[in-house]
């Protein structure tokens, strides 16, 4: 267990100079920044630079202005409509699988939903990732919560877990919630990831939205236009953004997947960078625990 954090420490070390370098390229790509300035950005010299990011991201910082051109997403988006439609139509996620894990998903019910999870125990805590500090919440019922710490604080963290699940009992048990970080991300050759139960809260529209979400296969982007089709919801891209944004299971339930429109990649929760980084990966195909 050592081993696997001190692993995850130094990718979410490795993760903090990648976001610099993604926001750098990102609000400069227009003037196609050269490596030594973008290197300069994150403060290494230009060979560890090129070395770190092509190793994270799995292509050289050239490479990745391209990736971020509105272009990529019009194609993307272009070659993956006629997938997503086939596999929502077939009920099928690409393989059946979401990042090769076994994903069961148990929504609370009525009752529950309203009395706010009473009776339930949330253990929570903190955890470098390779996309950064993360905080993961567990119940015997199944992981509850995975969001990324961004700016946040410890406090923050116990506010909005206790909003989702007001009449919980939270304790903070880091030894409990590592047991699932190594399952999220193991060590390289350590095995397949998973298997994994989402329990999950939501009104009976963010739970369609989320249940299509882990139907789009790692690769492939999709808009909340193409959703709400899906959903016979024709007109509700609009709250399909809202229920996009209020995924409380990242990463697992793939909403940096969900585009705006052929016009750019839209936003997201935990910051645009990381949207982006994730695409990246899984452009390249890499397992992000190698890179």
């Amino acid at each position: 267990m050592q081993d696997t954090a001190h692993h995850l420490s130094s990718a979410s070390r490795d993760y903090e100079r990648i976001e610099v370098a993604i926001r750098y390229l990102e609000e400069n790509f227009q003037l196609q920044p050269n490596l030594d300035e973008v290197a300069a950005a994150t403060g290494l010299s230009p060979h560890h630079f090129h070395r770190l990011f092509s190793r994270w991201v799995g292509t050289t910082p050239k490479r990745f202005l391209q990736f971020l051109t509105v272009e990529y997403a019009k194609d993307r988006l272009r070659e993956s409509n006629s997938v997503m439609e086939a596999a929502w139509d077939a009920g099928l996620s690409g393989g059946g699988r979401l990042h090769d894990l076994m994903v069961t998903v148990e929504a609370v019910t009525p009752g529950e939903f309203k009395q706010g999870g009473t009776d339930l125990v949330v253990r929570w805590g903190v955890h470098p990732s390779p996309f950064g500090e993360c905080v993961l919440g567990v119940t015997d019922r199944g992981l509850c919560a995975l969001e990324f710490l961004a700016e946040r604080s410890s406090e923050e963290i116990q506010e909005e877990l206790t909003r989702r699940w007001p009449g919980a009992e939270l304790q903070e048990d880091r030894d409990e919630t590592a047991t699932y970080m190594e399952k999220l991300f193991p060590e390289p050759g350590a095995g397949p990831r998973g298997p994994f139960t989402l329990l999950i809260k939501g009104t009976n529209f963010q739970l369609q939205v989320w249940q299509a979400l882990l139907q789009i296969p790692p690769g492939y982007l999709t808009s909340y236009g193409a959703i709400a089709k899906h959903l016979d919801r024709p007109g509700a891209s609009r709250a399909v953004g809202q229920a996009v944004g209020w995924n409380p299971i990242s990463y697992l339930i793939p909403c940096h997947r969900v585009i705006q429109s052929v016009a750019g990649l839209g936003g997201y929760r935990w910051g645009l960078p990381r949207k982006q980084a994730m695409l990246a990966w899984e452009a390249t195909g890499l397992s992000v625990v190698e890179a």
